[in-house]
């Protein structure tokens, strides 16, 4: 049997529900069938074949976006799970976070944001937004997933609050719509989901890294948290194979930041003590949240990872040929529509530029890693590209 919710968590079935009304389920609550939407999408399932940190045609062992949404839903689930919280709709929104990344990871999103930069640019939450909403367009009633207002106002402030009059223009026509509360934070399960984002990242990226080859369990030693952390699993266990070293390390660490996560959330709870998930939204802080300690070594391993992994010469070569191939799919796309496929050339008829700049942009965002490369074979063929 579920415990029950705090009074503070999101309701099931107490919600402000959704953008086009439906029928309830008889055997799920609305956030679980938000869940379930976004599984059955066809955005979530590209995740599979786009970039975490490596490419996927480098191996089938790291991480991809799929791979990465699925460690941090179950990391959010742990977090709300101890703290009486609505667990399904915490792992709705961490398996929703990456909908929008562009293959190639953050390499294709700078990409297109600058192939975009006279029209409103590109951001990856923002394009989560649009899949929600528009993209995914298979239901007869409506365009999008019909998603929870929860769910949405979520991934709208899935970085906190949004300052008044900076909301890009598709997140404010979905405020305008829904009232999302741009200026408050969000509920506290959207606040778990995010944070279970960079205890993912900080962990199983540092975790990829090594068996790259690219970092070495030795450069994590004078690590706060991962230096603790291997000096722990060699007391308790002696000499490892690498292998097992790098597994017994990183799990100790997400077990560390998300315990620190547990105990701070419930000492800000306490001392905030809001009765209702609306006094978690006017707050005006985050009550899910790391201790300063904890939020220091965060800041250390992101630092660690910028300088030792995401800058390493391997790694920005490969970027680099990514921000190649998005650039010139844009590029040949824009000028070309009619090398589109039927459906996508269709909707640039008699569009604006600026529209059809951006459907060039919907369509290549929604490709995966290794459709991209073939595309950019086949339309750029003899131009520049990845070898």
């Amino acid at each position: 049997m579920n415990a029950p919710l705090a009074p503070y968590a999101a309701s099931p079935l107490a919600g402000r529900g959704r953008r086009w009304p439906e029928p309830e389920a008889a055997d799920r609550t609305p956030f679980q069938r938000d869940r379930d939407r976004i599984l059955h999408s066809a955005a979530f399932r590209r995740l599979q074949y786009k970039t975490q940190v490596f490419v996927s045609a480098e191996g089938d062992h790291y991480r991809s976006r799929l791979t990465h949404s699925l460690e941090v839903g179950q990391i959010a689930r742990g977090i709300c799970r101890s703290l009486a919280l609505e667990e399904t709709l915490a792992e709705t929104l961490a398996l929703a976070h990456d909908l929008g990344h562009t293959p190639f990871g953050h390499a294709g999103e700078s990409a297109l944001d600058a192939a975009l930069g006279g029209f409103g640019g590109f951001d990856h939450n923002v394009q989560t937004l649009r899949i929600v909403t528009r993209l995914e367009a298979r239901y007869a009633a409506f365009d999008g997933l019909n998603l929870t207002w929860e769910t949405l106002e979520g991934l709208a402030k899935h970085n906190g609050p949004v300052a008044p009059g900076a909301a890009p223009v598709p997140v404010a026509e979905l405020d305008r719509d829904l009232d999302l509360r741009l200026d408050e934070w969000p509920g506290l399960e959207a606040q778990a989901a995010a944070l279970a984002d960079d205890i993912a990242y900080n962990n199983h990226d540092i975790d990829d890294g090594v068996r790259s080859g690219l970092l070495r369990l030795d450069d994590l030693r004078g690590l706060p948290l991962f230096g603790e952390a291997i000096a722990e699993v060699e007391a308790c266990y002696g000499k490892l194979p690498p292998a097992r070293l790098i597994h017994e390390t990183v799990r100790r660490g997400v077990r560390a930041m998300v315990a620190d996560v547990v105990e701070e959330t419930r000492r800000r709870l306490d001392e905030t003590r809001p009765e209702t998930a609306a006094d978690v939204r006017k707050a005006g802080r985050p009550l899910v949240a790391f201790s300063d300690a904890m939020a220091e070594t965060d800041r250390t391993l992101k630092a660690f990872m910028r300088e030792r992994l995401f800058r390493h010469p391997h790694i920005e070569a490969e970027t680099g040929k990514a921000r190649i191939v998005v650039a010139d799919l844009f590029r040949v796309l824009s000028s070309r529509p009619d090398r589109l496929p039927a459906a996508w050339r269709d909707r640039t008829n008699g569009a604006s530029e600026g529209r059809a700049a951006r459907i060039v942009a919907d369509y290549i965002a929604g490709m995966t890693d290794r459709y991209a490369l073939s595309q950019h074979a086949r339309l750029c063929n003899g131009e520049p590209g990845p070898r």
